[in-house]
């Protein structure tokens, strides 16, 4: 999992993040592919429930190079069909030119059955680049999903609001952070402050808007390739 420290400026959206996977690890199993792995910080919390899990990433990456494999998830990738009980790719799909590529071919690796797991942003800002291409509205990523073979689509929000706009300011002050190093101190001690106390409430004043999922940071998303009914993937033959 994503190491929280409350006075970070973001700290909110690693633990919506967290609390993602956490709430999600009952649908992982078997041989998990990881697409996009990055610094896989979720590694070990997916092993905890399943077999094995193999990292895949490019060369290019902006992170360190932590993959089994290595590929551009924009071309075929070199994985044998039907290997794979789980996929999973956390923040990745904005940064690919050829999303439905990707899509096509986790579906392919995936065994009949098998789940993929994916967490896009939707409010949010630039990020990595010049290889941030797409934002991903919930009927898009059902449309993605369903042309590539997909089905049972389930997605989810991610915070709301209030959490949304929170993040984007505390951004942004974190860019107001300069000048003389003792000013840099006392800035940052005072926006820590504030970044603690804003983001704790921010979920909370969330819950006053009823339709707090149309403003999301971002979405989750579970689906199934065709073959056997997602509630029979854990029972033993």
């Amino acid at each position: 999992m994503h190491k929280l420290s409350m006075l970070s400026h973001n700290w909110l959206v690693l633990k919506s993040n967290n609390e993602t996977l956490r709430n999600t690890l009952g649908e992982i199993r078997g041989t998990v592919y990881d697409l996009g792995c990055g610094v896989r910080p979720y590694e070990q919390e997916i092993l905890q429930v399943a077999d094995e899990y193999i990292g895949v990433d490019w060369s290019n990456s902006l992170h360190d190079l932590k993959a089994e494999i290595v590929t551009d998830l924009n071309k075929p990738l070199p994985i044998e069909n039907a290997v794979a009980d789980t996929v999973v790719s956390f923040q990745v799909l904005e940064h690919l030119r050829e999303p439905q590529a990707m899509l096509r071919e986790a579906h392919r690796i995936l065994k009949p059955g098998g789940a993929i797991f994916v967490t896009v942003p939707w409010q949010w800002r630039i990020h990595e680049a010049p290889h941030d291409y797409f934002r991903y509205t919930p009927y898009g990523l059902k449309y993605l999903f369903e042309q590539a073979g997909f089905v049972d689509i389930e997605i989810k929000a991610q915070a709301g609001f209030f959490s949304m706009l929170t993040l984007k300011m505390n951004y942004f002050s974190l860019r107001l952070i300069r000048g003389p190093r003792p000013l840099r101190w006392v800035l940052r001690a005072i926006f820590n402050i504030i970044w603690l106390l804003d983001q704790i409430l921010a979920p909370i004043v969330d819950k006053l808007d009823r339709n707090w999922e149309l403003e999301a940071s971002g979405y989750s998303l579970i689906a199934y390739k065709k073959g056997i009914n997602p509630q029979e993937r854990f029972i033993e033959e």
